[in-house]
């Protein structure tokens, strides 16, 4: 065992210079596994953690860690395991938060510890009410609408659940399909298709390029996609291997899209559970005026833990698509078959999305039907105001008029379409 102790300062310049330095350390020949571990005064600082290999990246926990293991045959989550190929490796440290005298960061650097991390826990197969596309709610013919959600967190990255009690909880609210998109890591896709088989539900790869300046949702199984790069290279090399590339929460406090493009994503995430907090804001909304008002609307819970008080579906996005598949689920995407409600109902202590229930906004051609929405207004892009009177009400309404939404008598929001 070999071990090496690096101390630093660290300072608002060098934050300005490079938000993610790295401190070098060499493997040698018959390494069989690495334990790093960081310690610095977390009362006004936060540092996030990752690795970079000689073979390329090994992951990220960003600042919900401040330890991680890799090994052969298994590694923390978030990282990847595999042999540790001889050469230059790297800890990769973000420097998110400092105090203005700057502070102290001590990395130590483990080899052939023996250390592994702990299993994560395992969820019991869990109850499934309906599911979403049960539903039967109208659609071209060859088409179904399947309910799921783009956004959801695990201990991959800086959520509370294993990846089985993350899936667990979005089987039990009903739904059809999950994207999981851990923080700067793809550790958890190769997971995803055991998972899926499991707990019988779609599970898409997806990861969160997150930056200081915003996060985008990269979805498919397309590989780490290099946070640390320009938007616009995120932009380039998510289309290259074939994936999407969403904007998430682009109205979200620290985190709200900044970055510059000159391609813009074709998909934006409008609606995030942060909407929940105020339901008749329309900063969303006014957001979007700016934005191509052709791009693909979907929603996302953002979830992290139980603690938030809701499951996983919060909002729903639905999706009419030929199979309830990885490939079936992002076509739909691609071709903008979606939407997304916001009702929500109690279960089992949490809120669940109302997937049986809740009033949707569906696009099908040139009109919009409005399900399960008596007593509410459909509203247009413009502002225009019309009554849905029936359970399935239907409007000719042209996708340059949108995007529309269902809003109830005291404004708030309930669904959203194109």
């Amino acid at each position: 065992m070999s071990r090496q102790v690096s101390v630093s300062h660290v300072t608002l310049a060098e934050q300005a210079r490079d938000r993610y330095p790295q401190v070098d350390f060499d493997v040698p020949p018959g390494t069989e596994s690495l334990e790093v571990r960081i310690d610095f005064d977390g009362r006004d600082s936060g540092i996030d953690l990752g690795c970079q290999g000689p073979a390329g990246w090994r992951g990220w926990s960003g600042g919900a860690r401040r330890d991680y293991v890799i090994a052969a045959d298994t590694a923390t989550p978030g990282y990847l395991p595999g042999p540790l190929e001889p050469g230059r490796w790297s800890v990769v440290l973000g420097l998110h938060r400092l105090p203005p005298e700057g502070t102290d960061i001590t990395v130590a650097v483990h080899l052939s510890t023996g250390e592994r991390p702990e299993p994560e826990p395992v969820g019991e197969p869990a109850f499934r009410p309906a599911r979403g596309s049960e539903r039967d709610l109208p659609a071209h013919p060859g088409l179904t609408w399947f309910a799921g959600d783009f956004h959801a967190h695990s201990t991959h990255s800086d959520g509370t659940s294993s990846l089985s009690q993350l899936v667990s909880l979005g089987v039990e609210a009903g739904l059809d399909f999950m994207a999981v998109t851990e923080h700067n890591t793809a550790s958890h896709h190769r997971l995803l298709p055991a998972l899926a088989a499991r707990y019988g539900v779609t599970l898409v790869p997806g990861q969160e390029v997150t930056t200081h300046q915003g996060h985008a949702n990269a979805f498919g199984d397309i590989g780490f996609v290099d946070f640390r790069q320009p938007a616009d290279e995120w932009v380039r090399c998510v289309a290259e291997r074939g994936g999407i590339l969403s904007v998430n929460h682009p109205v979200s406090g620290d985190c709200s899209w900044t970055h510059r493009t000159r391609t813009r994503p074709s998909c934006v995430e409008l609606f995030h559970s942060g909407w929940y907090k105020e339901l008749i804001s329309t900063a969303p909304l006014a957001w979007f005026e700016g934005w191509d008002r052709s791009a693909v609307l979907i929603g996302g819970s953002d979830f992290h833990s139980t603690s938030q008080g809701y499951r996983p579906g919060c909002p729903t996005t639905w999706v009419a698509a030929e199979e309830n598949s990885v490939d079936g689920i992002l076509d739909a995407v691609r071709s903008g078959r979606t939407a997304v409600s916001g009702a929500l109902m109690p279960s089992g202590g949490l809120l669940s999305p109302d997937v049986a229930s809740g009033p949707v906004l569906l696009r099908i051609g040139n009109e919009l039907v409005a399900v399960d929405a008596e007593g509410t207004l459909l509203v247009d892009g413009a502002g225009r105001r019309e009554p849905v009177t029936t359970r399935h009400q239907r409007f000719v309404a042209a996708r340059d008029a949108g995007p529309f939404r269902l809003v109830a008598a005291d404004r708030s929001m309930l669904a959203l379409s194109a």
